[in-house]
This record gives structure tokens, sequence and C-alpha cells, in this order.
């Protein structure tokens, strides 16, 4: 008698989210399975790498990272298009220069940067704030603006400025990061809240990344219960993708910054786990690493 493996067909499905527009608009989510699950349902989209680059010229980063882009690191429209020639699926610009504790550049200043990157660009946009809580309202609704109607992914939207972010994403026809500090329960407030603005496929999912060693357990716990709630239990307040911020956390470790090798295989190891773990996008720094993990995804492993 032939053994037939047993199935698990769970009802739940993740919601599926467009970035960009027109040819260059890229798909995440849409799966009715678990991680790597392909025998049990349905995986319309592969996961998507993102490679980061920001506007103060790699301020801070490790020279094994910002070594690979030479002088690009000054003109972030050239860079976004090296990231792409690397390999990247799309490219996370972050506003580190709209910092009030750093240069504090102005929003209009933000927007006119995010525009430039955007005007070249044939990929989606990811732009995340500097993280200030109050900048960030101002910085990503002037972006918003700036770059109506491109649906960018735009964020971190959090407890303290959710409604503003959302606001201005709605208006101009972009997607959302949802960010909440590693807590299931606080990401899903977060994510009924949201859903008062905006429709769940908006909603992309950022519950904190963090690098192997440096509480990764953690990140992939929430990612993972994040997965099987959506999934498995059906629950729609959390059946967002989700994004995996990690380059930034894994290039500032010791370990990294000490061995170009050991900051390859410490942010390799952690976008892997991450994957395992159910992200629907993982933003790296280094191109090497980009190109390993598309080849691993598009080869499922």
């Amino acid at each position: 008698m032939e053994y037939k493996a047993p199935l698990e067909i769970h009802t739940g499905k993740i919601r599926e989210v467009t970035l960009g527009t027109g040819a260059k608009a890229l798909k995440i989510g849409g799966q009715s399975i678990l991680p790597l699950h392909y025998f049990e349902g349905s995986a319309p989209n592969r996961p998507l790498v993102a490679l980061e680059i920001d506007d103060t010229g790699a301020a801070g980063w490790t020279g094994h990272v910002r070594d690979q882009y030479g002088d690009l690191v000054n003109d972030p429209a050239k860079w976004a298009a090296k990231c792409l020639e690397s390999g990247a699926d799309l490219v996370c610009l972050r506003l580190e220069g709209t910092d009030p504790q750093g240069a504090n550049r102005t929003a209009s200043e933000a927007a006119g940067i995010t525009k430039k990157v955007l005007a070249g660009l044939k990929a989606p946009l990811i732009v995340y704030g500097s993280g200030d809580d109050k900048k960030d309202v101002e910085v990503l609704s002037a972006v918003a603006v700036a770059c109506k109607g491109e649906n960018l992914l735009l964020g971190p939207a959090v407890k303290e400025n959710y409604e503003a972010v959302a606001r201005a994403v709605a208006d101009n026809g972009h997607c959302v990061i949802a960010q909440s500090p590693i807590d299931l329960n606080l990401e899903k407030e977060l994510n009924v809240k949201l859903l008062k603005t905006l429709p769940p496929v908006r909603i992309v999912i950022d519950p904190l990344s963090s690098a192997l060693g440096y509480g990764m357990e953690y990140s992939f716990t929430i990612m993972e219960r994040t997965r099987q709630i959506g999934v498995i239990f059906g629950d729609t307040a959390l059946q967002m993708p989700i994004i995996a911020d990690l380059g930034g956390e894994c290039w500032k470790t010791n370990q990294a910054r000490a061995d170009r090798e050991q900051g390859l295989l410490w942010e390799g190891m952690s976008a892997m786990s991450l994957l395992l773990a159910g992200a629907d996008i993982l933003v790296l720094r280094h191109p090497d690493n980009c190109r390993m993990i598309k080849e691993a995804i598009e080869g499922r492993f």
C-alpha cells in the first residue's frame, strides 16, 4: 500500500499586497500555507529581497559594506540603480538625515531626495523615516504627497504616530509599514487601529528584526506566530505580509564590523532564519548576500 504523507490544509490566507505601479509593480503575500509548505497549498508570490540605501552617504556603515558601492553612496539615485544591478528586487531608502539629533534635514529635502531616487528606479521603493516619531510624521507625509500615486511602502507607523502616517498613506495611494516592538499583542492592536483608515491590502507588518545572537530568536518567534495565527486560525488582523528589516541590525554587531566574512555570515544566517519564520521582504545591506538569498529563494532551498 502506497504511503501518503498527511497534509494540513488551512483556510486562512495572507493578504496579497502590491507595491509599485505599472510594469515595475511587485506582489507579496497571497499564501495559504506556512513558510516552505509548498506541498500543502498555494504561495503565488515568492519572498522579495531589498537592498538598503540611505541619504547620509552610508555614514556609520562599516567599510565592509560601504566599499561595495564606492562613491555611489553620495548619489542616492545612482546607488539605488546599483542595488538593482546587484540583484535586488526593490530598494529600501532610509531617510536617516532627517533625524533631529543628526543632520535634521527638512521634510521638503527628504521628499526631494525620494523623488530623485524614484525617478529612474525600475522597481518599487520602500521608504523608512529616521525613527523619530514626531519628525517622521512630517517627513513621511511630505514624501507621500510628493510621490502621490506611486504606491510606495512607507513607514514606520508606530503607536505614537500611526493616525497621521496612515492618513497620509491613504490620501496619496501608498502602503504602510506597521511597526511594533516584538510583541504579538501590540502588533495586532496596531493593525486593528490602522484598519480603520486603510484596507488590509495596504498594510505590511514590521515586528522589528534582530540579528543572530542579538535577540533574533524573539523576532523569529513573533514572525512565526504571526504567520500561524493568520493562516491556521484565520485572524484577519494578522493576515498581512511581513517585512524583516535586518541588514542594519546585523552589520552594526561587533562580529560583523570586525571581519567581512563573519559579517556576511551574520547577515546571511539572520536572513535565512527570518525567511523560514515567514518574512515576505528581507531588507539587506551587502549585495553578495542579496544574490545568495535570492538564489535560495528561487531554488526553494
